[in-house]
């Protein structure tokens, strides 16, 4: 039987620092959240499901609110555990462990390159002189530098990226407020904008439904701070408190801002690929609304690059402690940050934006295609862990933890049930095939290749397990 504490022989000279305070790990946990998925991504759900597309947010934080939750029982009750993808590893065995864990690395891996360039096409916008691909090394030598220096740097360079997005999003809420409830405005109340322009579901209900696949992907990111507790004094205690808010945060930062936007402009205003949140703050006569979202939206994206370089590397530490990746990645500096690990996204990064700024745009877009479902099977197998772990807790009549799963085993089985829908719709919506085909490709290539290693373990002893780890 696979151990409960799956990380707890890494060598003690080996162990992550404790430098992270309660403001950093609360302030991980909404900027995990919070992107450029809402600031720019929300014109592509708006319209999609007209005005109704805060519907579409509501059903997405509450699936998403489910495996958060589960996360909490299950880091109460295994507050050994250190990342978010060793519960797989402690539910499910050894081969969920390596296959969950590399997954999840390549997911946050090839964000690196995708926001580095993201990043780059708005400064260059202000620096016209440059080009992407100078910008883009630009950003990742800052971030590289920043993730090498300490985990507390990583961290106060995080809280101060999230304190902006919050205050951004909360002047926002309370600009369009006053706007659609007619105190600012000059036409009075705007409401009328949710049926007056075909009705407040304009494509129907389906439609509605239809964009939670969409909306799902913009608002993963709460799990960072599941990563970001191991280097905290208390991970249990903080990952529990992060799984009961979780809900409130998303209410306010996508729920209500997308529902006050489609208050102030009319949906078919809303253009894909160009900010929702720019557009209503033109129509409210705010100066520079252009120049102020492009700064805020630079702001998400270095926040998430920030976050992907740390999450990538940390995933690779925990895979490296369990024998699923080179010992070498496991040696920390002097500051108690792995600098193989931290490295090997910054390579990767690099290689991304060279990939896409030179080489053919079809190996770029393939890389992140093949990543496009990725977060969906990696939050199924959290469940499915969550369930095998409450039952071998009632069979061994083990004590509650202090946080536990509403609804069990109902509302975990009607997670896994949401996500199977989300990867069905995924399947017959067409320009979403390719991104769900791709990564089944992903995902058959690491169950593969955690075959072949297990087999290569099985005859050669050096290539067996880290020593002192009981095997499954």
């Amino acid at each position: 039987m696979t151990p409960l504490n799956p990380t707890a022989d890494a060598p003690a000279i080996n162990e992550l620092s404790k430098s992270l305070q309660k403001r950093h790990l609360t302030m991980i946990s909404i900027g995990g959240i919070i992107g450029a998925g809402l600031f720019v991504g929300s014109s592509t759900s708006i319209i999609a499901g007209g005005p109704a597309a805060f519907i579409s947010y509501g059903i997405t934080g509450l699936l998403i609110l489910l495996i958060m939750r589960m996360l909490g029982e299950m880091a109460t009750a295994l507050p050994s555990v250190r990342s978010f993808t060793e519960f797989a590893r402690a539910g499910l065995g050894d081969g969920a462990g390596f296959v969950i864990g590399w997954l999840y690395w390549y997911f946050w891996v090839l964000v690196v390159p995708v926001e580095a360039i993201a990043g780059a096409k708005i400064i260059q916008g202000w620096l016209p002189g440059l080009s992407l691909m100078e910008i883009g090394l630009v950003l990742m030598s800052v971030m590289t530098a920043v993730n090498l220096m300490s985990t507390r740097s990583y961290a106060e360079f995080e809280f101060w990226f999230a304190s902006i997005k919050v205050a951004a999003i909360l002047a926002f809420i309370v600009i369009s407020a006053s706007y659609a409830f007619g105190w600012t405005s000059p036409q009075g109340a705007t409401f009328g904008n949710l049926v007056n322009h075909g009705g407040f579901t304009p494509h129907g209900w389906i439609a509605v439904l239809a964009a939670v696949p969409t909306v799902f992907f913009a608002m993963t990111g709460a799990e960072i701070t599941t990563i970001a507790a191991a280097e905290s004094e208390f991970p249990g205690r903080a990952i529990a408190k992060m799984s009961s808010a979780v809900i409130l945060r998303i209410l306010i930062f996508y729920v209500v801002s997308i529902f006050l936007i489609a208050s102030v402009v009319p949906w078919d205003a809303v253009r894909s690929g160009e900010s929702p949140f720019t557009l209503a703050l033109n129509t409210m006569h705010i100066r520079a609304a252009g120049t102020i979202m492009s700064f805020i939206i630079l702001t998400a994206v270095l926040s998430c690059l920030n976050s992907a370089f740390y999450v990538s590397s940390r995933v690779l530490f925990v895979l490296a402690a369990r024998g699923d990746a080179p010992k070498a990645l496991v040696k920390l500096n002097a500051r108690r940050v792995p600098v193989a690990s931290v490295m090997m996204g910054a390579i990767a990064g690099f290689l991304g934006i060279f990939a896409a700024t030179q080489a053919p745009q079809k190996v770029f877009d393939f890389l992140v295609s093949s990543s496009g479902a990725l977060i969906v099977y990696i939050y199924m197998a959290i469940a499915m862990a969550q369930i095998k772990l409450r039952r071998r807790r009632e069979q061994n009549a083990d004590p509650q933890p202090a946080v536990m799963m509403w609804g069990f085993p109902y509302l975990s089985y009607a997670a896994i049930a949401a996500m199977v829908a989300v990867l069905i719709a995924m399947a017959v919506t067409p320009n979403m095939q390719q991104d769900f085909w791709f990564t089944c490709i992903t995902l058959a290539v690491a169950v593969v290749a955690y075959f072949v290693v297990n087999s290569q373990r099985s005859r050669s002893p050096t290539l067996s397990a880290p020593q002192g780890r009981p095997n499954s």
